[in-house]
């Protein structure tokens, strides 16, 4: 079959009488439209003729310049990449026999400000749209294209019938129009693109999608979004400020442009979120290949302004549940699974499934009713004893909040304490705690001291000095028997003034203790420059204590840091008596656990210092209170 056989008009048989290859005077154009792929063809082609466009169709370089040939048309709509003459050799064929007056070229690729749209535009090309092609935009320039080519030919006319005094004019009305035409790209580019990065923004990309869940729709092409966020940014701006943030943005997108196919569409969604509408056809990339090489490209340290940072990524990928599944829900279940990415450690990629929606589901119901169950009085305090092991007195309590659901009942402090801090409302509910823990402490004898868990959250976005300054005069609690539990993470990962904010509350005599000792970073820098009171050995530690002897050698190992800096130490956790004499065998001198009490009320409190007898020991060792 010869190329010109391959071409195929979609429009009616034109009059007799009409110039074969002249739009007819309804028609605001006639346009050659070439595509090697059938689908593309399809849909740009209707929707062109929808507006009044007469539409011919070519399926490949040679067919393309068979019809020009013997055909005048308004505007060409060319692809770049196709088998054969590509489309930078049709456009060249072009322009030695046509100027972009007589006959416009829009060229059609699948990215922008690439090699590949530069080197069009040097073939002779007059503009250019992205692929997936947003038709509003395509319809914009067509028009520009268009009326600019008869503005060329009515201007060409009057050269020829006027004289040359007309010429200057002219000058200048092509001038104007060319002004015009820079600033509509100008403008256009503006309002589908992010400013910083240079991606489809949040509208193009949602357009993008919705034309790619319609073509889904009707049999086209299967696919996924992956919804990608940064996971280590937030340290990074308020580390070396958001400048520097800028620049890593910018080279995430530059990272992800050099990772993903010509056929994907990428776009920055907003602050350090970005998408990705990933093709997943019989040959293309699986999704989850391509998920995990962003993941490793990302989790590389890249420098940025002389500073080397590393920020990692969490992925959610979705496919559409049906046929007829809207873009935006699949971009939401994307969304989804990129959360369960974050919470499961970041640095990976999950796919969505009806189990984690049912799960966001239920967290933002509790993240509503988080916020009215202080007010409403559905949060309560326990304490657990801590026990001095050398008389088996008790040194003092822990205060832990519980929730007592109205409907759900009680709701596990690892559900609902993380959501606290990521909406913030652990601020309110941790300052109550504080109040309240110091306020039940004032009831207990003079040496009994009080533990109270601060996070890292808190210290961002509340006065914490301040807070617990009020709350001990308040309550006329001594600073001493304060204690504040705190994170590694939270030493390692805090502003300067969190440093400080600790410093002040230890020079007003509030003792700061160290919790779950060994699960986190674990820099001794910071044992040797913060002068903590105190270090807690996490209690998955302590579990592993009888049977596992490289746990008993780290335990050993804390236990005889903590002595040469003059720090005390206790044991969470413990829960047999086998793992008591493994902790009192390395020197640990406090202990927490079930052994010696579970979590009670501050009304049985008073009870438990009444049941110890006069050797100290507690009546019925082990007691459960």
């Amino acid at each position: 079959m010869s190329p010109s056989q391959k071409a195929s008009a979609i429009t009616m048989p034109l009059p007799d009488t009409q110039e074969e290859g002249r739009a007819s005077p309804a028609s605001p154009g006639r346009i050659l439209l070439v595509d090697d792929v059938l689908d593309n063809r399809i849909v740009l082609g209707r929707r062109l003729q929808r507006r009044g466009y007469e539409i011919v169709e070519a399926d490949c370089g040679e067919a393309a310049l068979d019809i020009l040939a013997r055909e005048r048309f308004d505007l060409v709509l060319l692809d770049v990449m196709m088998p054969g003459i590509s489309g930078l050799g049709v456009v060249s064929e072009i322009r030695k026999t046509m100027t972009s007056q007589q006959l416009p070229v829009i060229m059609v690729t699948a990215k922008s400000l690439t090699d590949d749209v530069v080197e069009a535009l040097q073939c002779g090309a007059d503009d250019y749209i992205t692929k997936p092609v947003d038709f509003e935009v395509a319809h914009a320039r067509i028009v520009v294209q268009v009326n600019r080519k008869r503005a060329a030919d009515t201007l060409e006319q009057c050269v020829r019938e006027r004289t040359a005094a007309l010429s200057e004019a002219t000058t200048q009305m092509t001038r104007e129009v060319e002004q015009k035409r820079q600033s509509t790209l100008r403008a256009e580019f503006l309002s589908r693109h992010d400013s910083l990065t240079k991606l489809m923004n949040r509208a193009a990309f949602l357009e993008a999608a919705t034309m790619a869940s319609e073509a889904h729709a009707v049999g086209g092409a299967p696919y996924d979004i992956l919804f990608l966020d940064l996971d280590r940014f937030k340290i990074i701006n308020d580390t070396f400020g958001h400048a520097v943030g800028d620049l890593a943005l910018k080279g995430v997108a530059e990272r992800l442009e050099a990772i993903i196919s010509p056929k994907d569409a990428l776009a920055r969604f907003g602050g350090d979120e970005f998408l990705v509408l990933h093709p997943c056809g019989p040959g293309d990339e699986p999704t989850a290949t391509l998920a995990e090489r962003i993941v490793r490209k990302l989790t590389e340290p890249m420098v940025v302004d002389s500073h080397e940072v590393a920020v990692g990524v969490s992925i959610g990928i979705a496919a559409p549940a049906g046929m007829h599944e809207p873009a935006e829900t699949t971009i939401g279940h994307a969304d989804i699974a990129m959360y369960r990415a974050k919470k499961d450690g970041g640095d990976r990629f999950r796919v969505f499934d009806p189990e984690l929606a049912e799960a966001s589901r239920r967290r933002s119901e509790l993240e509503r009713d988080l916020r009215v169950a202080l007010k409403s009085g559905q949060f309560n305090i326990v304490y657990q004893p801590v026990v001095e092991l050398k008389d088996h007195t008790i040194s003092g309590f822990e205060a832990l909040l519980r929730w007592n659901h109205p409907k759900r009942g009680a709701v596990s402090p690892a559900e609902f304490i993380p959501i606290a801090e990521e909406t913030g409302v652990i601020v309110q509910i941790g300052e109550w705690v504080l109040r309240q823990a110091c306020a039940t402490a004032m009831t207990w004898p003079n040496d009994a001291k009080v533990a109270v868990n601060l996070s890292a959250i808190q210290f961002e976005r509340s006065p914490v000095v301040s807070i617990v300054m009020s709350a001990l005069a308040a309550s006329g609690l001594a600073p001493g028997r304060l204690e504040l539990e705190i994170t590694e993470s939270l030493i390692l990962l805090s502003a300067p003034q969190t440093l400080e904010a600790l410093r002040q509350l230890r020079k007003l005599g509030v003792r700061i203790v160290m919790d779950d000792f060994g699960t986190g970073y674990s820099s001794l820098s910071y044992l040797r420059d913060f002068e903590f009171d105190k270090i807690k050995v996490d209690q998955s530690f302590i579990r592993s204590l009888p049977t596992d002897e490289g746990t008993r050698a780290i335990v050993a190992s804390i236990a005889k840091l903590a002595h040469k800096l003059g720090v005390a130490t206790t044991a969470e956790g413990v829960e047999t008596e086998e793992q008591l004499q493994h902790v009192r065998t390395n020197g640990i001198g406090l202990v927490q656990g079930f052994f010696f009490g579970k979590p009670i009320s501050a009304m049985e409190i008073e009870g438990v210092f009444e049941a110890l007898d006069g050797n100290g020991d507690p009546v019925g060792f082990p007691v459960t209170f």
